[in-house]
């Protein structure tokens, strides 16, 4: 009989222990990967944008994503689609990196759709306008066939101060 060994987190839930590169994919057992994200982490505000923000700058938007759902998931019900729809974004240009130009182009477009409900500059100074602009260009280029580097693509969350 076939046993079933399925990798498991400290609670017992299914997780893949296999290492990840910087756009999340899973590699090969034993190969060196990026560390994850720690799950569940209570960030401010302002630590959830400094953090994603060095992680789209390193190329490494999965990770940025995760930093956004924690966000989502343990803010203020009324900050929940800001969070969720910057987690989209950083999806998208994940998907965009790994060459998924429909799926990049789409969660692009969503989570520019999900922040654009916040008034401009949104909360913590978020620039809502320049990330749909950039969302939408990004989407625009990806769906017409080009190559995207994720780090060289990272957007700014917060506007750039003089």
């Amino acid at each position: 009989m076939k046993e079933n060994r399925r990798d498991r987190d400290d609670e017992g839930r299914a997780r893949s222990a296999r290492p990840r590169d910087g756009l999340g994919r899973p590699l090969a057992y034993g190969v060196p990967g990026v560390e994850r994200q720690p799950e569940g982490v209570v960030r401010t505000p302002e630590e959830t944008l400094r953090e994603a923000q060095r992680l789209l700058d390193a190329g490494m938007p999965f990770h940025a994503h995760e930093v956004f759902e924690d966000a989502w998931k343990s803010g203020p019900d009324v900050e929940r689609t800001l969070w969720k729809g910057m987690a989209q974004l950083a999806v998208g240009l994940t998907h965009a990196a790994r060459g998924n130009a429909t799926g990049g182009a789409r969660l692009l477009l969503r989570g520019a759709g999900a922040i654009a409900a916040y008034p401009d500059p949104a909360p913590y100074g978020v620039d809502v306008a320049g990330l749909i602009a950039w969302a939408r260009e990004l989407a625009r280029r990806v769906a017409g066939g080009e190559e995207v580097d994720a780090a060289r693509e990272a957007p700014r969350l917060l506007p750039l101060t003089p």
